[in-house]
């Protein structure tokens, strides 16, 4: 089973400076799904997953640690 990187996520949303809330609006979701995801508690959907690879301009592979390209992100 395919493993998200938590602590990928985290950093990311780190350096774009953003906190856990203002992601989650921009992602539609509250911020205590977003909490949970980021923490492990809950699994990132797969939309989710897209929806951030989409916003930080990177691969849904990087976020999920199959690679160490960051793109563009």
């Amino acid at each position: 089973m395919l493993e998200i990187d938590l602590k990928r996520v985290k950093d990311l949303r780190e350096d774009h400076d953003l906190k856990q809330k203002e992601l989650a609006e921009i992602l539609g979701i509250s911020q205590r799904a977003y909490s949970h995801y980021e923490s492990g508690t809950r699994k990132i959907p797969l939309d989710v997953l897209v929806e951030l690879a989409d916003y930080y301009h990177c691969s849904t592979d990087y976020l999920l640690g199959r690679t160490n390209k960051k793109g563009i992100c």
